[in-house]
């Protein structure tokens, strides 16, 4: 087994990462009763298009490959100074629980300390424990919890020194 992770570039890798997005966050948007019409921006529901418009922000995105078979991906964004953004953070449901996450999150923190950056921040579902302490054990740290009215959830966010 050839694990690798790699920049995300062409449209046909675009469009194989929205799938693995989507087929990712779908689990959860069921459990948490998000829809297009109440969480339009979950990831559950991303389109190329939505990677395309990252591309244009210059927003780093990787796959990560199994034996050339595209299984994660991650998108890391520049937020100010040495903060960094790290979203959509995604495997595949039938190779969860095999380290694959944790691998990217390494992968991240390697790539935000060569940007010269020292923190990396995420937002998740505030309610969804499973998913917070996994992120906690990876050694994030809730940071605050905030309300938005476009979004039918709080979200909690936090973050990681590396």
């Amino acid at each position: 087994m050839h694990i690798i992770i790699r920049n995300i570039l062409t449209e046909q890798e675009l469009a194989m990462s929205a799938s693995v997005i989507r087929a990712s966050f779908l689990a959860v948007a069921g459990e948490f009763n998000l829809t297009p019409e109440n969480s339009p921006t979950n990831a559950a529901f991303i389109k190329q298009s939505d990677l395309l418009k990252m591309r244009e922000r210059k927003i780093a995105m990787f796959g990560l490959f199994e034996d050339r078979v595209q299984i994660g991906f991650v998108a890391v964004e520049r937020a100010d100074g040495c903060v960094f953004y790290m979203e959509k953070l995604a495997v595949l449901p039938e190779y969860r629980h095999r380290g694959y996450g944790r691998t990217m999150i390494d992968f991240v923190c390697k790539y935000v300390k060569n940007e010269c950056g020292s923190t990396i921040s995420i937002g998740i579902i505030d309610r969804h424990d499973v998913l917070k302490n996994w992120y906690r054990a990876c050694g994030f740290t809730v940071t605050d919890t905030k309300s938005f009215g476009h979004l039918p959830f709080k979200v909690c966010f936090l973050s990681k020194t590396v």
